[in-house]
């Protein structure tokens, strides 16, 4: 079968990123066609020791979360401690158009990767650089991960939370996911200006950028003083921008930012169309009722109808609201197995999983094959001999402990 052309075909990336964030980012490329060498230590990215936080088997061979965010890459597993090590890296950016790191600063200067060393010898390679929060200010060395610099210090978690309650419970990989979407958008634009002029560029983001880009709309508008957050449920501005519970102890969302022309439609769904004609309950510029009322109105009316009674009432009224899924709905939801956003992969154990798709698609070249994640040191002999290594050099930087294969470390990590 023809393989369908896709648009980075012939791009080059090393993958010099541990975690999340920045192999997110190269995983995406890796789905646009291009050849993603995943660089890591023999003893394995830290990703791989995280099955504990997450629930699944400790096992190479059905690793989820390292699929999601390394598939369709290559890996290598290269001891940057040894010469040998060292010289296999920059023979890999000699060849590379792109470069993606999250080391911290002073690690990439002492081994001589950093933007202003490589960029002298490769003019036209993009080197993107993602950190927890900037690369300047007296912050920049912090060790960043999304729980602290995303949910914590970006404000999420506190502005999520209720009024006189601990911040929200964070979810793994929430705020990496997003900024490694953001570097990936930001290397391809440097992509873009390297084919036209031959010159790359150093592509930065950080985990506490996208946490303030994600809630741009409250964190300027908290500056006149109007909004504070946290705050109580049945103070919010706007009551149909609340979820609330149903029956059967299950909740549903609404999202109407123009209250005004959508009150009218709700009260009519709780059957309080009595109510559409007074301004009271419908204008929320003349409101004369506290939005608490108007709150407290819809919570009792909520809990005499379960969430299945309430979706097809709402959703024959075309008011804009969900219900608050559980992960096992999301897993099971129709309408995204219908555009494609899961997959279901087969895996050697005999277990079949629904993973996730990026978050966009392209019609011409199609959805990309969705293969595993490299074992660790999986492709390691075969990249080497690409970038020129004879059999008998291999063998001598194998025996130097310059490189693993996955052969070396099968036994230990199938135990």
């Amino acid at each position: 079968m023809t393989r369908t052309p896709q648009p980075l075909d012939g791009i080059k990336v090393i993958d010099l990123g541990t975690v999340m964030m920045t192999p997110i980012a190269a995983r995406i490329l890796a789905d646009l066609g291009a050849d993603v060498i995943k660089i890591e230590s023999p003893r394995g990215d830290m990703l791989r020791f995280t099955p504990g936080n997450e629930g699944r088997p400790s096992d190479p061979h059905e690793d989820t979360t390292w699929d999601m965010d390394n598939a369709g890459k290559r890996g290598l597993a290269l001891n940057l401690k040894t010469p040998a090590g060292k010289e296999v890296l920059m023979r890999l950016i000699d060849s590379a158009d792109v470069f993606i790191t999250n080391w911290r600063q002073d690690a990439l200067a002492r081994a001589g990767l950093d933007y202003d060393t490589l960029k002298t010898d490769h003019p036209k390679l993009v080197y993107a650089q993602a950190s927890g929060y900037g690369l300047k200010g007296p912050d920049k060395d912090l060790p960043g991960f999304d729980f602290t610099a995303y949910l914590a210090r970006g404000g999420v978690a506190q502005a999520l939370a209720e009024k006189g309650q601990p911040p929200i419970n964070s979810v793994p990989g929430f705020g990496d996911h997003q900024a490694g979407g953001y570097l990936a958008a930001g290397i391809l634009a440097a992509l873009y200006q390297a084919a036209r002029t031959g010159l790359g560029d150093h592509v930065t983001t950080s985990l506490i950028a996208a946490s303030i880009w994600a809630q741009q709309t409250l964190l300027v508008s908290s500056q006149y003083g109007v909004l504070s957050y946290p705050v109580h449920r049945r103070d919010t501005a706007n009551p149909l921008l609340q979820s609330y519970r149903t029956s059967d102890e299950r909740y549903i969302q609404f999202c109407a930012p123009d209250y005004n022309s959508a009150i009218g439609k709700v009260l009519g769904c709780l059957g309080r169309a009595d109510l559409s004609e007074d301004p009271a309950y419908t204008n929320i510029h003349q409101v004369k009722l506290a939005p608490q009322v108007v709150y407290d109105m819809i919570w009792d009316s909520l809990k005499t109808k379960n969430l299945a009674e309430w979706t097809a009432i709402f959703t024959a009224a075309d008011v804009p609201f969900a219900p608050a899924q559980l992960w096992n709905e999301v897993l099971e939801d129709e309408q995204l197995w219908a555009n494609d956003y899961f997959h279901a992969m087969d895996y050697p154990t005999g277990a079949t999983r629904t993973l996730v798709r990026i978050p966009f698609q392209l019609a011409e070249a199609g959805l990309p094959e969705y293969r595993h994640g490299p074992y660790l040191g999986e492709h390691s002999d075969a990249i080497l001999a690409e970038l020129g290594y004879s059999e008998s050099e291999r063998e001598a930087m194998h025996a130097d402990g310059a490189y693993v294969t996955w052969d070396d470390v099968r036994d230990q990590w199938e135990k």
